[in-house]
């Protein structure tokens, strides 16, 4: 097994690595006049002639809808069944009919700010959010057909079988070409690091240090326990070990009936990174990876505890660094903490139950549009969209001092 970091990591370790977007694909998304988005009614003749055209096979992974039409009600409710990202966009929310927002779109996107949910307010305009998700569409569209897919499912069942679901699709897209082309240039990418004599701050320690200390602690005062990620030097990084210690740790709890209460928290200047990258592409095969993570799961094994969780986060809240937290009953952010969901852009959904947990949280829209968009949200607005529930000091956190 990998063993840490061998350098610390100072900044977000996948900012830097976009996913290749196809230039062609991307060129054939664009709408009447060159604009992306398209009338209601002429998507609605498309279907007509053709019922397959939207979709990756076709070309036409992503349909972006203008929502100030009755018409865009029906391909609302045709798009919750079409294998494409399904979005609708209004300057004017005024000029929207009723029924839009329920009808079924993948993302409702805005011009206006501090839009209700379940639309976004496009921060940079609604023609630059369109560009972006249609650019991280093109670069992956079979994994982000599949989050939308996957998302449409999931939130209508219980959030177990929800991440039970979310580990298929995770499954079926390791062994997929996005992943694997993903996979690919992050090798290059270390191995032109390593011929150029640059150290890859990712790269695996030669050994683990005698007496290292654990990847989680626990700590019990009373009726609460006390859960701690202890992986600083990376971030908090989501390795095996650090699996097996949570999954450990919930076990217990679930065990101890003299336990009221669970405070997750990390070390360091992050919560979480997410998943460690120094692992990635070592599982023997997709078909086992879903029998590990459906057997020792870290968000099953919190669910399976019954008691109410806190969790405390700052710095980095990547990949499963913001969808474990969302499992908990309360998440309390420090004011630096920030939250991002990189998956798609690696040509893979979320694989620590984000599917699951944030669409419960901020509604299945606004969790589409931050998984495909792939970029930050800092505390500020994770607390207006209900992703935490209170911004303090992280001074006063678990773990703060360590």
């Amino acid at each position: 097994m990998p063993g840490p970091a061998a350098e610390p990591v100072t900044s977000d370790p996948l900012a830097a690595a976009p996913g290749p977007i196809g230039g062609d694909l991307l060129a054939g998304l664009d709408g009447v006049g060159g604009r992306r988005v398209v009338d209601p009614e002429a998507v609605l003749a498309d279907l007509q002639a053709d019922p397959e055209a939207f979709s990756p096979l076709g070309g036409r992974p992503i349909l972006v809808v203008d929502a100030a039409s009755p018409a865009a009600i029906k391909v609302g409710e045709r798009g919750r069944r079409l294998p494409c990202v399904c979005v609708a966009v209004a300057e004017d929310l005024r000029w929207v009919p009723d029924g839009v927002a329920t009808a079924g779109f993948d993302i409702l996107l805005t011009d206006e700010p501090g839009a209700p949910r379940p639309w976004v307010s496009a921060p940079d305009g609604v023609d630059a959010a369109v560009d972006a998700l249609a650019a991280a569409v093109a670069a992956n569209p079979f994994a982000a057909t599949a989050l939308v897919q996957l998302l449409r499912v999931s939130t209508g069942i219980d959030v177990r079988d929800a991440v039970v679901a979310e580990s298929f699709a995770y499954s079926a897209l390791q062994a997929g070409p996005e992943f694997a082309g993903w996979l690919a240039g992050r090798r290059a990418r270390r191995s032109a690091r390593a011929a150029g004599g640059t150290t890859d701050p990712t790269a695996p320690a030669t050994a683990p240090a005698t007496g290292a200390a654990p990847a989680v602690l626990v700590e019990r005062d009373g009726a609460v326990l006390t859960v701690i990620l202890n992986r600083p030097r990376v971030h908090n990084a989501v390795s095996i070990s650090l699996r097996d210690g949570l999954v450990a740790a919930f076990g217990l709890a679930a065990a101890d009936s003299e336990l009221a209460e669970i405070r997750l928290a990390g070390t360091g200047p992050s919560f979480s990174s997410g998943g460690d990258l120094t692992e990635f592409g070592t599982m023997l095969d997709p078909v086992g990876a879903h029998a590990v993570r459906t057997t020792r799961s870290i968000p099953l094994g919190l669910l399976a505890t019954g008691l109410p969780v806190t969790a405390y986060v700052h710095g980095l809240c990547i990949g499963a660094g913001a969808e474990l937290p969302a499992f908990c009953g309360r998440v309390v952010a420090a004011p630096d903490a920030s939250f991002r969901l990189p998956e798609v852009a690696m040509g893979l959904v979320p694989g620590a139950g984000g599917t699951a947990s944030i669409p419960r949280r901020i509604g299945p829209q606004r969790a589409a549009y931050l998984i495909l968009g792939g970029l930050p949200i800092d505390a500020e607005l994770a607390l207006a969209w209900g992703l935490v529930d209170e911004i303090a000091p992280r001074a006063g956190m678990p773990g703060a001092s360590r």
